[in-house]
């Protein structure tokens, strides 16, 4: 599906001059700013993702006490995701004016404060009081978590212009650290001294990382440009990988109000032992990402096959969680377990190739380079992202409410597959025009030279 010209383009546009081999051999070697930046970027991957990892064990069930139903619990969840939506598109779209340093910290300082005040949710009364503030507690730390994110996939971008997958994916050890931490801290937290202690505990740890951060991450500063997302995603091949993000999400979100419960009712596990479960999952992401971001620098032209194939795993994944009701199969805790691994490394492989090849696509129609693009498509990337995060657990639950884990999962299975079947016709199609506009290039060379030899002759 890749030609043989896409095979040396990487995540960003080449070297010039003649310069290739001495930026390979800068690129092997990191400057302290390179590692200050990964070193800051880790924290807020590990901090943000235990913070919102930890809800999954315990959460449902709390807020099913306090007069919750399944749909109200997924909609809490996806009211983050929504409100990352907007402010992730207006972050993005202003990252330059407000500087990416400010945005990444006071993202952090927003969000750890936030943390702590959900940890206090349970003292407020049943029912109406309790699930708005739950709205109003989650949207405030969307915002958070949309600035530090947007800035950091900025300034990550900025830092390692020549192998951004690769470091992603690296960093990505930390994104799966925090999810398989957050499940078992959360819920041995929460056995062992109630609800508001991992949020208090959390929280003041991302506190404690703001300072940290304000010392040790570099300042970027660049331009304003007159790019926007409208023009971004009016572009095909983006609009597709933004299917992707957006899909990829939703069957991700689908599990944070809905797995656990499925995991208490149906294996009779404590609370302690669900967020066990959840390792599964984040083992297998954590993992395989560096590789599979590494496989994306070195062979950009796997890619298409990475988002196409990893799409179709998803999907047969998610149709096997339950297992859907359709196959007849019991479902059985070492299976859930081992389709979770799978899912996890499907993820990956579909994730970790979006962003670089949005960068690819924006350099190739004409996008000025700088910190103000980067911007835009981490923006754009976070608000996709989101956008399928409210999705994924508002329908989830409104479907496990009306049918049940087990079709839910499988229907849910189908966003993924949607994605996979997309981004493949696109290819092949862009494949093709390719094809055909090398050959006529190819012919209207060889009638020139014909000419010119007859021309020769006479």
């Amino acid at each position: 599906m890749g030609s043989p010209a896409e095979q040396g383009v990487g995540s960003q546009r080449p070297p010039e001059d003649g310069m290739q081999e001495a930026v390979g051999e800068e690129s092997r070697r990191f400057t302290k700013e390179q590692i200050f930046t990964m070193i800051a970027t880790a924290s807020i991957n590990f901090s943000s993702m235990i913070c919102y990892s930890i809800l999954g064990p315990f959460f449902p069930s709390e807020a099913e006490k306090k007069g919750a139903s399944n749909t109200v619990i997924g909609m809490i969840f996806g009211c983050f995701a929504l409100v990352n939506v907007l402010a992730s598109l207006i972050l993005g779209k202003y990252l330059t004016q407000i500087g990416a340093k400010f945005m990444f910290v006071a993202g952090m300082f927003v969000s750890g404060c936030v943390t702590i005040l959900f940890g206090m949710l349970d003292k407020v009364p049943n029912g109406t009081v309790f699930i708005s503030l739950c709205f109003l507690v989650r949207a405030m730390d969307a915002v958070g978590f949309a600035a530090a994110i947007t800035a950091s996939f900025s300034i990550l971008a900025k830092a390692f212009p020549n192998n951004i997958a690769t470091v992603l994916g690296s960093l990505e050890i930390f994104t799966g650290l925090g999810m398989v931490l957050g499940p078992p801290l959360g819920g041995f937290l929460y056995q062992s001294f109630g609800y508001g202690v991992p949020f208090i505990t959390l929280g003041c740890v991302v506190l404690v990382l703001v300072p940290l951060n304000i010392c040790i991450l570099p300042k970027y500063d660049s331009l304003p440009s007159k790019d926007s997302f409208w023009k971004l995603i009016r572009l095909p091949k983006v609009s597709l990988l933004c299917l992707t993000i957006f899909c990829l999400s939703a069957c991700l979100g689908f599990l944070d109000p809905t797995m656990s419960l499925f995991i208490l009712k149906k294996f009779k596990l404590p609370a302690g032992y669900v967020g066990l479960v959840f390792l599964g999952l984040a083992l297998s992401y954590s993992l395989s990402s560096p590789i599979l971001g590494l496989v994306s620098d070195k062979l950009p032209y796997l890619r298409k096959w990475l988002l196409v194939s990893g799409g179709s795993l998803t999907a047969l994944c998610f149709f096997m969680l339950g297992p859907a009701p359709v196959l007849h199969i019991e479902s059985q805790l070492w299976m859930f377990v081992l389709v979770l691994v799978f899912i996890g490394f499907s993820l990956g492989m579909s994730f970790i190739p979006v962003f670089p090849e949005i960068l690819q696509c924006a350099y190739e129609n004409g996008f000025e380079e700088g910190l103000s693009l980067l911007g835009l498509v981490s923006g754009l990337f976070s608000a996709m992202w989101s956008l399928g995060a409210f999705a994924g657990p508002t329908l989830g639950g409104f479907l496990n409410d009306k049918l049940g884990f087990e079709w839910a999962s499988a229907i849910q299975g189908g966003w993924a597959l949607l994605s996979a079947l997309a981004i493949g016709i696109f290819y092949i199609i862009e494949a093709t025009r390719r094809s055909s506009s090398s050959s006529l290039q190819n012919l209207s060379v060889n009638n020139e030279e014909r000419t010119h030899l007859m021309g020769s002759e006479t």
